[in-house]
């Protein structure tokens, strides 16, 4: 017995792929947290050199703000959990959040 199954698929699957949108992340002035703290951990949570840093905590204290990073959703919201958890454990009031681009 012998049985013959022929599969014909005709449909075409057409995806349009789009781009993740981009989220800004933005730190926040406060009176509290000291600029040393805030340029190493922009260092090392948002990778910039020691100059942008400088540059970027001057601009925070300034102006009120600063945007420190673009990123995906969950690339920007894991640095700004990283970099809360991390400011409050040494006490201090750091806030950062998010926009979409």
């Amino acid at each position: 017995m012998s049985t013959q199954t022929d599969v014909i698929i005709d449909t075409k699957t057409q995806k349009e792929l789009k781009e993740p949108s981009r989220y800004k992340v933005l730190m926040l002035n406060d009176d509290h947290t000291p600029m040393d703290w805030v340029i190493d951990l922009l260092t090392s949570v948002f990778k910039h050199t020691r100059e942008s840093s400088v540059e970027l905590t001057m601009t925070v204290h300034n102006e009120g703000s600063a945007v420190v990073g673009i990123y995906t959703y969950e690339i920007a919201e894991q640095k700004v959990v990283d970099s809360i958890k991390a400011s409050r454990q040494r006490g201090f009031p750091l806030q950062l959040t998010l926009e979409e681009e």
